[in-house]
């Protein structure tokens, strides 16, 4: 459901790219039910590794917009780095 609500809201914002990764979620979740119903190892295994993705790429973002460690949304330039030695 929170998946379907990031979707519209990211349609309405013109994020082309979060669009098709929420759809491409969504399309692995539908498959990652169908082999757990059917018993696939194969769509599991698949749906298990696309979960490990997909919680790195969350758990990057968070810290990105957090500011963790050397991650920083503001641009350093050359002459920056250079000065601080």
């Amino acid at each position: 459901v929170s998946v379907l609500e990031r979707q519209v809201i990211d349609f309405l914002g013109y994020q082309w790219a979060p669009i098709l990764t929420n759809f491409l979620h969504i399309i692995v979740v539908i498959l990652g039910l169908f082999g757990t119903i059917q018993f696939r190892p194969k769509y599991v295994t698949g749906y298990a590794a696309w979960l490990v993705i997909w919680m790195t790429w969350n758990v990057f973002i968070i810290c990105f917009y957090l500011e963790v460690g050397d991650l920083s949304r503001q641009p350093v330039s050359w002459w920056e780095l250079s000065s601080c030695k």
